[in-house]
C-alpha cells in the first residue's frame, strides 16, 4: 500500500509541476525576464542585487500571470486548436478555479515585488497585465489589430528594467519599449504564419489581411525595417543615456538585416518553412541584440 501511494506521488508532483509551468507559459516568461534583466542592467548605475532578484521575480510573476488569465478565458477555443488543446485546462488537469487562483495569487505577488523596487516599476507590470487580458485577449477574435494591441504589454518588459533601475522614465526607456514593440510584429505575424490554419479554427484573427498573401509578407518586412532603424538610433546621440557604440551598432545593423533577409524570402516563397526560419531568426536577434547593447555598455 505505501508503495502505491508513492508511486502516485512520484507521478501526480511531476504532473502538477509541468501544469504550472504550462499554464504560466515558462519559456516565454523566462524570456520576458531576461528582456528586463537587460534593460535594468542598461539603466543602472552600479547593480542592486536585491533589486535584480526582485525584478526577475516579479517580472516572472506578471507574466505567468497573465498567460494565467489567457487561458481560463480562451480555455473554450484553445479546445480546438491542436497547439493548445492538451493544455491544463481543456485537457481537464486543471480546474477554472485553480487557474484563477494561481492568476490572482501571482498578480498579487507579482504587484507588490515590483513595488519594493520602485512604485513606477509596479505600475506598468500592472498595466501590462490589464491590457494583455483585458484588451488583447478578447480582440483576438475580433480584428487583427489584436496584434497591435498586444505589441504593447509584450514591449513593455525591456522598459521595465531601466524603470526600474533608474525610477525615471523618459527617452531611454522609451527607445527600448520602442524596438522591442517592433519586434514583435514579424515575429508573431512569422508565427500566426505557421500555425494560420490552427488559429483559424479558433477563431483567431492574426495576420494583418487575414491571409497568408503577399501583404502580410510586406507588412513583416515594412516592420522589421523599422525595426532596425529604432535599434540603432542610440548611435547617434538622440536617446540621452541610452548609448551604443559604431561596432556594437554596426553588429546590431548586420543582425537585422539577416532577419529582413528571412522576411524577404517568406515574400519569395509564402511557405511554411520560411515563416518557421523567419520566426527562429527573430528569436535570435532579439536575444543577442539586448545582449550587444549589454555588453557593449559594460566594455
Amino acid at each position: 500500500m505505501k508503495s502505491a501511494v508513492g508511486i502516485m506521488k512520484q507521478t501526480t508532483l511531476p504532473l502538477v509541476i509541468a501544469d504550472f509551468k504550462e499554464i504560466t507559459k515558462v519559456r516565454l516568461a523566462v524570456s520576458v525576464v531576461f528582456s528586463s534583466l537587460a534593460g535594468f542592467l542598461l539603466g543602472a548605475d552600479s547593480i542592486n542585487v536585491t533589486h535584480l532578484v526582485l525584478l526577475a521575480l516579479g517580472g516572472y510573476c506578471m507574466v505567468g500571470a497573465s498567460n494565467a488569465y489567457n487561458q481560463v478565458i480562451e480555455r473554450d477555443l484553445d479546445s480546438l486548436m491542436n497547439r493548445t488543446k492538451n493544455r491544463p485546462i481543456p485537457a481537464g488537469r486543471m480546474s477554472v478555479t485553480m487557474a484563477m487562483a494561481i492568476a490572482v495569487c501571482m498578480t498579487l505577488m507579482g504587484i507588490l515585488v515590483l513595488y519594493q523596487i520602485n512604485a513606477k516599476t509596479a505600475l506598468f507590470g500592472a498595466i501590462s497585465i490589464f491590457l494583455y487580458t483585458s484588451v488583447y485577449t478578447p480582440l483576438k477574435t475580433i480584428t487583427p489589430l489584436a496584434v497591435f494591441v498586444g505589441a504593447i504589454p509584450g514591449a513593455i518588459p525591456f522598459m521595465l528594467g531601466w524603470v526600474a533601475a533608474t525610477n525615471e522614465f523618459g527617452i531611454e526607456p522609451g527607445t527600448l519599449f520602442m524596438i522591442q514593440f517592433f519586434w514583435q510584429f514579424p515575429h508573431f505575424w512569422a508565427l500566426g504564419w505557421m500555425l494560420h490554419d490552427d488559429y483559424s479554427r479558433g477563431g483567431f484573427k492574426m495576420l494583418p489581411t487575414g491571409k497568408k498573401d503577399e501583404g502580410t509578407a510586406l507588412q513583416i518586412i515594412l516592420y522589421t525595417i523599422w525595426m532596425i532603424v529604432i535599434s540603432i538610433i542610440p548611435v547617434f546621440g538622440f536617446t540621452g543615456k541610452l548609448t551604443l557604440s559604431v561596432p556594437a551598432a554596426i553588429l546590431v545593423f548586420i543582425m537585422g538585416m539577416v532577419m529582413l533577409v528571412f522576411g524577404l524570402r517568406l515574400y519569395r516563397n509564402k511557405d511554411n518553412i520560411s515563416a518557421r526560419r523567419l520566426m527562429l531568426a527573430s528569436v535570435s536577434y532579439i536575444t543577442l541584440m539586448q545582449i550587444v547593447y549589454v555588453v557593449d555598455k559594460f566594455i
